[in-house]
């Protein structure tokens, strides 16, 4: 069933792919190559050394690898241009929790299919760390546009 894990991800990278971008070329690898290596990080950490979760089974797994190759990038892409920078903080807020209850129930899934499993982490916890990793993310694209306009 772990296999239908990989038929999403095939589709959110499809998606990021063909969706209008609202941000420039180096935005969106920006935001991609900051989502893919906090995700690594936070992975690395939280997996690898609390052993609070894990893909598959306990220690380095190709296929879980292959999953964060293919899920941070696209669905920071598919998050921040999708954002509706110009809108009102309201719309901001339930756009954010809409994408929070969408990872949480992908989340669940994966849990679902054996594809990731819990070794102490709980499903509340992601709940509420997502929307945090959402302002990150946007926190980092600000930063970007602050970047590209300085003189050098």
């Amino acid at each position: 069933m772990w296999k239908l894990i990989f038929l999403f991800f095939g589709i959110f990278n499809i998606a990021a792919f063909f969706i209008p971008k609202k941000l420039n070329k180096i935005e969106n690898y920006a935001t991609t190559f900051f989502a893919y290596s906090y995700g690594v990080t936070t992975d690395m950490i939280l997996d690898l050394h609390y052993d609070l979760y894990g893909y598959f089974e306990k220690g380095f797994q190709w296929l879980g690898f292959l999953a964060l190759l293919l899920y941070f990038p696209s669905i920071s892409v598919l998050f921040v241009n999708l954002y509706p920078l110009k809108s009102k903080v309201l719309k901001k807020i339930l756009y954010i929790l809409g994408w929070t209850v969408f990872s949480v129930a992908f989340e669940w899934l994966c849990l679902y299919s054996k594809f990731l499993y819990y070794n102490g982490w709980k499903l509340w916890y992601s709940a509420f760390l997502y929307p945090i990793i959402f302002l990150i993310l946007l926190f980092n694209l600000k930063l970007v546009r602050k970047l590209s306009k300085t003189k050098e």
